[in-house]
């Protein structure tokens, strides 16, 4: 008699334990959904108290974007990558990455974002239209970058994925020393 009590009560602590271990699950998704709720109502125009109700973004774990439905922008890119080659220390140089929209709606550049300070990237400020054409410079400023470089532009937009990254490599040949050859 004992043991079936003492059975029926690790059977009891058991159901009890795991009940309550899936309930702290629940609860955990549950505050990541309305985390990530919140930042997407900011996103839209929503107020950021909103966003502060919520439990912070820092605990939700990321939640992969989806692709947006209806009809979007495709940004055609003629190259991704350029070769500046060999160049002096301490000019600027800069190259224009062309973009052709070939999608189904107005392309949209949100943002460029170089991997250094060193770089200056310029877009098309204005929407680009179906079958228009737009821009994306780099300005590379190579004063103090002697030797080989390679840096990129990280764009972003409303196409699908949401950015692309332009590279570019450089090899910069140091300024001369005007002190002159050492003796």
């Amino acid at each position: 008699m004992k043991r079936s009590i003492s059975t029926l009560v690790m059977i009891a602590c058991t159901v009890l334990f795991l009940t309550n271990c899936s309930d702290r699950k629940a609860e955990k998704r549950i505050a990541e959904l309305e985390s990530r709720l919140a930042q997407l109502e900011t996103n839209k125009g929503g107020s950021a108290a909103t966003a502060t109700t919520a439990t912070p973004a820092a605990t939700a774990t990321p939640v992969a974007e989806e692709k947006p439905e209806g009809p979007l922008p495709i940004a055609q890119f003629e190259q991704t990558d350029h070769d500046f080659g060999t160049v002096n220390e301490g000019p600027k140089v800069s190259y224009t990455y062309k973009i052709k929209n070939t999608g189904q709606a107005p392309l949209i550049i949100q943002s460029a974002q170089p991997s250094c300070g060193c770089t200056v990237p310029k877009w098309s400020q204005e929407p680009i239209p179906v079958g228009g054409s737009g821009f994306v410079t780099a300005e590379f400023d190579t004063n103090g970058k002697a030797g080989i470089n390679n840096k990129t532009i990280t764009v972003t937009a409303n196409t699908w994925p949401k950015t692309t990254t332009l590279r570019f490599k450089a090899m910069v040949t140091p300024k001369a020393d005007q002190n002159g050859p050492a003796k």
